[in-house]
């Protein structure tokens, strides 16, 4: 890679509309600088976003597409290293960054880095800080792999000191294949859980491990790290670690806990102990005690940043969660349909148990797509069909592009459901959604919950699904 010009004014952004690089365009673009883009999947959300923006994109990728005058490129690591605009900016030997490079690069340099990672829970984690120094006059800044429904978005540039970012730990770019958290230099780290995940990359849970180590190593010593020691992976990590540490658990014993946590209408309700002693009973409006989990996360870092808890209780009640993370996206004669980007066996488990606990007079119908990298491998098979075995009703549909998937790595959907029905479920595997909706529509009745689990589009499944029930009598 070329050295940066002193002077930039211009950036190209290669695969444009994924959420972390159309959210980093939208900073870079309010920061002043003329964005344009390519992509070769254009479509909402964030195709209007970009558009709202007035960033030029350009369907297709095509050597062409690079301007002429462009200062610097920035590359997503949605392509490789042979895409046609990427060869075209190594010929003519321009500089270029990766996404998290350049979030390093334009915005966290000056900024005190709030970094929440981990395996679950770091989009609403993240969300809900971002959120509460929000309302608390912080003017924070914040980049998310989420839609913010406080903000109806997923980025803000603000003239705080604070930055929010949410710290993922898959690979950057093609030449740079190590997580993107790595970029962010975290002066303080919310470690929400760690398991296996992301099988696409890493070949296995040591690999993934060794990656959060050094994580957690570039947290200085005048910073924070807040772990949750409900998953022992998290708990192991802080064998070797020296720096200033704040454990916190739903479960047992930590220096943040929440107890008498109970699931009701109105919200999550839990008392919150520091160092074992009582200081108050909070009110959530998210829900689930995974949920319970985030919250602590934020209030440790709150802390850090010399917050008093007794400011915080009002923002959180005003928090409005993030979208696709347990969504109504309609409620239908007494039929409530939920989006949920559950895509992991525990995500999964924690989403439906939570969804039980609020609404324990419905019937509960999971539709279930394995289309991220992990669910459609089999390593997870009999997790999912165990964790899938929470509803009442489960219907499967086919693995998402399964052939890009070596096939003694693929999961079974046949053997998923057979596994789910030896479990005392009813469970179906269809060929598509508009099978999928024809079944809940004709078995339907009031009072079901109909949760849609995907991390992708899913053939546009949500409004068909409300379309067909508004049709019945």
């Amino acid at each position: 890679m070329k050295s940066l010009p002193k002077k930039i004014e211009t950036i190209h952004c290669i695969a444009i509309c994924g959420m972390g690089m159309g959210s980093l365009a939208g900073l870079l673009k309010q920061a002043g600088y003329h964005v344009t883009g390519s992509d070769q999947n254009i479509y909402p959300p964030m195709s209007d976003q970009l558009k709202q923006l007035k960033i030029p994109v350009r369907a297709q990728y095509a050597p062409e597409n690079i301007p002429q005058d462009v200062d610097l490129i920035v590359i997503g690591n949605a392509v490789s290293k042979n895409n046609v605009e990427v060869e075209e900016v190594l010929h003519r030997g321009l500089p270029y960054l990766s996404m998290p490079e350049a979030c390093h690069h334009f915005f966290l340099k000056e900024k005190t880095s709030l970094v929440v990672a981990g395996t679950h829970g770091k989009t609403t984690t993240s969300s809900l800080l971002a959120w509460i120094l929000y309302k608390l006059g912080r003017d924070p800044s914040f980049l998310i792999g989420g839609i913010l429904n406080n903000f109806e978005g997923a980025y803000r540039l603000g003239r705080g000191d604070e930055m929010v970012m949410e710290g993922d730990e898959y690979d950057s770019a093609f030449f740079d294949k190590g997580p993107k958290f790595f970029h962010y230099n975290p002066k303080v780290l919310i470690i929400t859980s760690l398991e296996y995940d992301h099988a696409d990359i890493y070949h296995d849970m040591d690999s993934l491990r060794k990656n959060f180590k050094k994580l957690i190593q570039l947290v200085p010593q005048n910073g924070r790290w807040a772990a949750c020691i409900d998953f022992p992976e998290v708990a192991a990590l802080m064998k070797d670690y020296s720096g200033s540490l704040v454990t916190y658990s739903t479960q047992g014993r930590a220096d943040y806990e929440a107890r008498h946590i109970d699931i009701g209408e109105s919200g999550t309700k839990f008392d919150l102990f520091i160092k074992g002693k009582f200081q108050a009973s909070w009110v959530s409006p998210l829900i689930g005690s995974y949920n319970v989990a985030n919250v602590l996360g934020a209030l440790i870092l709150l802390d850090y940043l010399e917050i008093p808890l007794s400011g915080i209780q009002g923002p959180l009640l005003e928090f409005r969660g993030v979208k696709r993370r347990q969504e109504i996206r309609g409620i239908v004669k007494d039929r409530i349909v939920i989006d949920d980007f559950a895509h992991h066996p525990t995500a999964v488990r924690a989403t439906l148990e939570g969804l039980k606990a609020r609404y324990p007079e419905y019937r509960l119908w999971a539709l279930f797509e394995p289309r991220s990298q992990t669910s459609r491998r089999r390593v997870f098979q009999d997790q999912f069909a165990e964790a899938l075995s929470l509803a009442d009703k489960i219907l499967v549909a086919p693995p998402y592009q399964v052939e890009k998937i070596p096939e003694e790595e693929r999961l079974d959907p046949h053997q998923l459901c057979q596994k789910i029905k030896s479990l005392g479920k009813e469970a179906s595997l269809h060929s598509g959604v508009d099978s999928m909706v024809t079944q809940v529509v004709k078995e339907s009745r009031a009072f079901d919950l109909i949760v849609i689990m995907s991390n992708g589009g899913f053939d546009g499944i949500y409004e068909k699904m409300l379309e067909g029930l508004k049709e019945l009598a």
